[in-house]
């Protein structure tokens, strides 16, 4: 498993500067809660994607 996803040809040093510029732009206080939101908001497509069919039961009544 040389490629992570999405990520293609990208070493470490590179994942390491985009790190860093991301801390950058963001502050070190902001990163946490940006992470937080994005947990969430892969559980909450996650349940989406297992449960469709109780969604769209929800919606007819």
């Amino acid at each position: 498993m040389n490629h992570l996803l999405f990520l293609g040809n990208l070493g470490w040093g590179e994942l390491l500067i985009i790190g860093l510029v991301v801390l950058l732009i963001f502050g070190g206080k902001k990163i946490p809660e940006l992470m937080k939101g994005l947990g969430k908001g892969v559980r909450s497509f996650k349940e989406g994607m297992n449960s469709p069919e109780s969604d769209e039961e929800k919606t007819e009544k």
